[in-house]
């Protein structure tokens, strides 16, 4: 008799005493961001109960779905009120347990972070953080304005060049709470833009996993993200570099030629270059390879150059212009060394 058809019956009790005993060992590593043993049972009730949970209608669904007595929902309520613990200790926690225990995918040596923005609609007209947002997506579907939350999160990629999946590491509200922030910091200090924000987050992660890559899409190429990364990235040892796609209205500018005799500053900036043009300008010049995209072998056409961007900041950018299956695309990197192939593939 085939061994396979003992064990088969008990597979699922196997099963989920594996993911028992594998969540109770990453749960255990919170407890030192606790100073009182109580409020660590509560955090461990709750994200239990939004693992299993069969809705989303806040405690009432952690409190229903894990039979407990309806007369605890304003003591699970205390619990995130609490001075026992900061959030942010449970997020450095969480990021180091990310870096020891998942499967990290690497390029060249740097960890992969993803970041997006999020426009959550709302209907609550009192609810904290709720304002008026533009959608800048493309999609016909999706209303011109909506009152809402901005969320910016971010993730780290875990797997294989054959099979990647996204970990979620952060997610927080950062627009329309100006006032709130300004309690915790001086009243000269201007509040912090939803761009600002993403990259000081996915600095705090490139602290913990190390020299890392930040995937951002194009709304996040723009002269304050550069500033704030060249900040952070001069606060500590570990380096982050941006790979985003650019506009493709996109103006760059080539390297300063010599300065000429004569009185006046010396120009920051040669030759305007409309990357759009190289297309057609540059498409004797471009090179084929294959690359593994979306999970299929695709064969692209590529450019890489180095130019100057961004009006009074005239930073050099590494941009990559791809082109398959008739779509044209404009990458850009931060990183000047990073292999062109690798950014296509990164985005």
């Amino acid at each position: 008799m085939s061994y396979l058809k003992i064990i088969l019956p008990y597979l699922p009790m196997i099963y989920h005493t594996i993911m028992i005993e594998y969540t109770d060992k990453i749960l255990n590593n919170f407890k030192s961001c606790f100073s009182r043993h109580s409020a660590y049972q509560w955090f461990v009730i709750i994200i239990i109960g939004l693992m299993i949970r069969s809705d989303k209608l806040g405690t009432t669904s952690i409190i229903r779905d894990l039979a407990l007595n309806p007369k605890l929902y304003e003591t699970m309520n205390h619990f995130f009120r609490a001075s026992s613990w900061k959030l942010e200790s449970i997020r450095l926690m969480w990021f180091q347990i990310v870096a020891s225990q998942a499967p990290l995918y690497k390029e060249d040596g740097y960890t992969i972070l993803i970041g997006d923005g999020v426009k959550q609609a709302k209907e609550g007209r009192r609810m904290s953080g709720v304002k008026k947002l533009f959608q800048e997506s493309e999609n016909s579907s999706k209303p011109e304005y909506i009152f809402g939350h901005m969320l910016g999160g971010i993730g780290v990629l875990a797997g294989n060049i054959s099979k990647w999946f996204c970990i979620p590491l952060n997610i927080n509200l950062q627009d329309g709470i100006q006032t709130i922030q300004s309690w915790d910091t001086d009243k000269d200090e201007k509040p912090k833009s939803h761009v600002v924000q993403m990259i000081e987050n996915g600095y705090k992660a490139t602290r913990i996993f190390g020299n890392s890559i930040f995937l951002l899409d194009r709304y996040f190429l723009s002269v304050p993200a550069l500033q704030q990364l060249e900040e952070c990235n001069h606060s500590g040892d570990a380096a982050m570099h941006l790979v985003t796609k650019a506009k493709k209205s996109c103006t760059a500018y080539e390297q300063p030629g010599e300065r000429k005799a004569g009185r006046g500053r010396p120009p920051k900036t040669g030759k305007t270059v409309k990357l759009k043009e190289l297309f057609t300008n540059k498409s004797k010049e471009f090179l084929e390879t294959t690359v593994m995209m979306y999970g299929k072998q695709e064969t692209v056409r590529y450019y890489c150059t180095n130019l100057l961007w961004g009006k009074t900041l005239y930073q050099e950018l590494r941009f990559v212009l791809a082109e398959y299956r008739g779509i044209q695309s404009i990458l850009a990197s931060t990183l000047l060394s990073l292999n062109p192939v690798t950014i296509i593939r990164s985005n």
